[in-house]
């Protein structure tokens, strides 16, 4: 089998609370970007951990045309997200359940053109695991899990010690402003992504409440966030990452990419779940961005 993309990372079985409301929701890098990239006419295929009671989870995936690739596991992975103030960008994250780590034998026989490994905590891949992806093809790699440690319940962003090591092998990295600061030491968005770019990530795409910035090539590359509401808010990076990724897959360059992701997350921010809108939609936004 040949895919465009094969996305790796656990599904999140989660809860949003936001102000005084809670809800149950599906999330995870596999789920959001990969319903993106499928969206955007790619062949998709998704590696997910997660117990076979929880499998409904796979259906919507099924749905876009998605190929998955279940490895059945004791527990699923969930977080809760708790936003205090319902129209903030900031959220704390809880702990619910963890699916395992995944082995080298858990990936499939397939060909793709790009592997995009997405975690949702730290555990979830090891160097070994990300060694053996690479080895099969160019790697995209959001390190959110990597960088999300348990403190007690909570799910807090922490140094990773093996960034060095791993990031050698990523072709291309996504991290928000505070990942990146962690990462680096530099609050500036820009510096930050020069150093992770040094590190060797030929691309850098790196989010934050008002927009999103890339560095490739030795060219920075921005665009705004401009939606009416945060509803969606979460999935923002997931969204934005896959949208460039897409992109650039398809053959627009790095500034050309970088617009259509933060047209297509605007979008996406303004309402719950993965996006829904029409490709119409994000390129008439485009154009006002």
């Amino acid at each position: 089998m040949k895919l465009d993309v094969l996305l790796i990372g656990h599904l999140d079985k989660g809860r949003i609370v936001r102000g005084n409301e809670a809800s149950d929701f599906v999330g995870g890098a596999v789920y959001f970007g990969g319903i993106v990239l499928a969206r955007l006419g790619l062949e998709v295929g998704v590696v997910t951990r997660l117990a076979r009671g929880d499998s409904w989870m796979l259906d919507e995936l099924r749905r876009e045309g998605i190929e998955v690739f279940p490895i059945y596991t004791s527990e699923s992975t969930g977080i809760e997200n708790v936003h205090p103030d319902p129209h903030s960008d900031r959220r704390r994250c809880y702990f619910l359940g963890f699916a395992g780590t995944f082995r080298p034998e858990d990936l499939p026989e397939v060909e793709a053109k790009l592997y995009y490994v997405g975690t949702v905590m730290a555990g979830e891949v090891d160097l070994g695991f990300l060694g053996t992806v690479a080895s099969r093809g160019p790697m995209a790699l959001d390190p959110q899990g990597c960088l999300r440690r348990r403190v007690g319940r909570e799910l807090v962003t922490g140094e990773w010690p093996e960034a060095e090591e791993a990031l050698k092998m990523v072709r291309y990295l996504k991290v928000d402003d505070r990942e990146a600061a962690v990462l680096t030491g530099y609050e500036d968005i820009r510096r930050a992504a020069e150093v992770l770019s040094a590190m060797g990530p030929k691309e850098i795409v790196l989010t934050h409440k008002e927009g999103v910035l890339v560095f490739a090539g030795g060219e920075f590359h921005e665009a705004p966030f401009r939606p009416r509401d945060m509803a969606g808010r979460t999935g923002r990076g997931d969204t934005c990452f896959a949208s460039y990724l897409g992109r650039r897959l398809l053959g627009d360059p790095p500034g050309e990419a970088t617009r259509f992701a933060a047209a297509l997350t605007t979008l996406k921010l303004e309402r719950p779940g993965p996006f829904q809108g029409s490709l119409e939609e994000v390129w008439a936004l485009m154009e006002k961005l």
